[in-house]
């Protein structure tokens, strides 16, 4: 039953970034993960931008072009899993880099339907030696868009459709997604997908603050490049540093405008799997799996 449930959580994981940059033009965040029972930390630093180009006013096609980058600081402090890693001739790793360039293409299918196609390329690495190939991961998705945002502006309704696939080692299958979301009432307004399921409530009628209570997945993965053999309990070859969590809080909103938002999440892990990989994604040594507080604050500019 637990390798059912890290296996369904690994696919979700392949889900995050389609879902999570769909309305984001800019974003600035920062990350904290403080391990419990442990003196190993996570911070993550994140920056994002993606600009639509109008292709046809008359269609309202766009193309979409973007670029993330994410710095992620991994302070691994612990004496036993220094020691273990240095005992497997392991090099501890102190950071990971992933960057992310991607092109888009959305059209309206209807007055309800949008059709989306997006394609890119990952770097995701420790840069120990520079650049090499099992740095580079592909990513491609294919979604639908219903909306009633125009005919139902008090009752908005968004679903969306897709089919994404990525070369991830041990993980490079098509994979479904699904998201909905929906003001329900005035001033209430609920998410059911991943990434992110959330509960929001604005403070006020014109929407500048808000309360959610949310669940989230959030992970990280990136190639080592110097790999090391492993021998405790799972025996193999580490090739990946990775890291899932799947966390439940309270969130808070502020709405400079429309558009600009400053967000704050605080919360706790109710799944945490901090580890080492082979190249078929299968963990090897486990550094930290306690659940832990979780903290995540940015700035953003969404459409």
């Amino acid at each position: 039953m637990k390798k059912q449930l890290v296996f369904y959580i690994l696919l979700l994981c392949l889900l995050t970034k389609l879902n999570a940059q769909s309305t984001d033009l800019a974003r600035i965040e920062f990350l904290q993960v403080p391990f419990s029972n442990s003196n190993n930390s996570i911070q993550r630093y994140r920056a994002l931008i993606q600009v639509p180009f109008l292709l046809s006013r008359e269609k309202k096609n766009y193309l979409v072009t973007g670029i993330e980058y994410r710095y992620t600081d991994i302070q691994i402090k612990d004496a036993q899993d220094i020691a273990a890693i240095q005992a497997f001739g392991g090099r501890v790793t102190n950071a990971v880099q992933r960057m992310d360039l991607y092109l888009g293409y959305t059209w309206k299918l209807t007055d309800y339907w949008r059709i989306g196609v997006k394609g890119g390329v990952s770097i995701r690495s420790d840069f120990n030696d520079g650049l090499v190939s099992d740095d580079i991961v592909y990513d491609g998705a294919i979604y639908a868009i219903w909306s009633n945002s125009e005919d139902s502006p008090d009752a908005k309704t968004r679903l969306i459709l897709g089919l994404a696939y990525s070369t991830t080692p041990g993980r490079n299958y098509p994979l479904p997604l699904i998201n909905l979301n929906k003001e329900f009432r005035p001033n209430w307004t609920y998410t059911i997908g991943v990434p992110k399921s959330n509960l929001r409530y604005y403070l006020n009628d014109n929407h500048k603050d808000a309360l959610q209570a949310f669940v989230t997945l959030d992970n990280f993965s990136a190639n080592i490049q110097q790999n090391f053999p492993v021998q405790s309990g799972q025996t193999g070859i580490a090739d990946n540093i990775s890291m899932t969590n799947v966390v439940a809080g309270l969130g808070y909103e502020h709405f400079f405008t429309k558009h600009l938002l400053y967000y704050a999440y605080g919360g706790h892990t109710l799944y945490n799997n901090f580890r080492l990989e082979d190249k078929d994604g299968a963990k090897v040594y486990s550094i930290n799996d306690e659940n832990s507080l979780y903290f995540r604050t940015g700035i953003k500019f969404k459409y």
